[in-house]
């Protein structure tokens, strides 16, 4: 299985423009530039040297292990994604690599990708950056069920749409964009993943504007995809698709809830088809205008982040334990706009992500520090290690996967 873990020189194509997006100027998202905390490029690549923590969850059609690590040699905590190849099909490891090639390729501080990628045994390990608050969907269910404030959405929002605006740059349509796919480190840093449902919009060399593939579990997905993909028709669909799912994550992110939910698909895409904008469960009271300082929630309640990780099976419903009918709250008629220039059911009509990075919605996020927005995550707390955790023994040739040693930490963030 070498070829899995062997350099890409696919990756000095894009070189330029991903330098360009990691050196771009901080006045226009100073909340999201690379931080050595978050790079863990110069560790090892020894299987030893990593010490498993705890179970975070299980991805990859539950074919995945997903742990908190330690590197002992720095200290430094990680995630390692350990797969066991021998028990992967064909198309299976076709997937593996594709994710892996494009964890190499794409290169932006919104994006959460991994460039330390090594074998072991007959498992391949994947490490990545502790997300130490975890998924906005996980704080959702957990600390803030009844939706976010509207800063913190703010947030949350800018930084994908950043990464949504490399990504579509690049020639790629993301086609997960959900709130289980927006993690947050323990410093601030916003970032998309949920790579293994990207797809490329290059053919024959050329870029094209529409395709027709229809993402892997997509069941799991349909909440948050759009009319134009949901229909399967001869129009195809584009990179729009990605801003139809921010406008249904906004939603979410607003009042702790999925929109269409519990709504049968066939109803689900007459609904999207016919325009349907219930998710806000508010009018906006006022013009259009600019908005002021750090807003709260009206209900009283602060945002968080939150979707779990569907340990042992990846056909849980995606809105478990959420809230079904969450208090009404009234919103900013920049939110509102927002949302409508999103959900718009005719993929021209709607703003690009560049576009979009431009709202009045987003003003408030270049005004203030990353500190400013960490503190309306309280109550939540970044996950940590482990206290009383014993030191694991080392690590012998095996092509089982290795049990972590401290009970599993519920559902941190989305690994399927």
């Amino acid at each position: 299985m070498s070829f899995l873990v062997q350099p890409f020189s696919i990756e000095d194509r894009y070189e330029d423009i991903s330098q360009q997006y990691l050196s771009s100027d901080g006045s226009t998202c100073a909340l999201s530039r690379t931080g050595i905390s978050d790079d863990i490029t110069s560790l090892s690549t020894e299987a030893s040297h990593y010490q498993l923590l705890s179970e975070l969850g299980r991805g990859f059609n539950n074919l995945s292990q997903v742990c908190m690590a330690r590197h002992t040699p720095t200290d430094k905590l990680v995630v390692v994604k350990s797969t066991n190849l021998d028990e992967c099909t064909e198309d299976e490891l076709l997937q593996l690599l594709n994710e892996v090639l494009l964890c190499r390729l794409f290169r932006h501080p919104n994006l959460l990708t991994s460039r330390l990628v090594f074998s072991f045994c007959c498992q391949l390990w994947v490490l990545t950056p502790l997300m130490s608050y975890g998924s906005a969907d996980a704080l959702l269910r957990t600390y803030f069920p009844d939706g976010m404030s509207e800063s913190l959405i703010a947030y949350l929002l800018h930084g994908v749409l950043r990464a949504l605006e490399y990504l579509h740059e690049m020639g790629y349509v993301h086609r997960g964009v959900k709130a289980s796919h927006i993690l947050l480190s323990g410093d601030g840093r916003v970032y998309l993943s949920g790579l293994h449902s990207v797809y490329s919009m290059m053919r024959d060399g050329k870029r094209v504007q529409t395709v027709f593939d229809m993402p892997q579990n997509s069941p799991s997905l349909l909440p948050w995809l759009s009319p134009e993909l949901l229909r399967q028709d001869l129009h195809g669909y584009g990179v729009k698709s990605d801003i139809y799912s921010l406008g249904i994550v906004a939603c979410e992110l607003v009042s702790g809830r999925v929109p269409f939910q519990d709504t049968h698909p066939t109803l689900m895409l007459l609904q999207k088809l016919r325009g349907s904008h219930c998710c806000l469960l508010d009018v906006a009271p006022f013009p259009l205008g600019e908005m002021g300082g750090l807003k709260v929630s009206r209900s009283g309640v602060d945002s968080g982040i939150g979707e779990s990780v569907a340990t042992g099976s990846l056909t849980r419903n995606a809105t478990t334990d959420r809230p079904q009918s969450p208090a009404p709250k009234n919103h900013s008629a920049t939110l509102h706009n927002l949302v409508q220039l999103c959900l718009q059911p005719q993929p021209e009509r709607r703003p690009s992500a560049t576009a979009l990075l431009t709202h009045t919605f987003f003003r408030q996020v270049k005004r203030h520090t990353r500190d400013s927005f960490l503190s309306l995550m309280y109550p939540a707390m970044p996950l940590s290690s482990p206290p009383d955790t014993p030191v694991s023994h080392p690590l012998a040739p095996s092509c089982h996967t290795h049990s972590p040693s401290a009970n599993s930490h519920d559902s941190v963030w989305d690994f399927s």
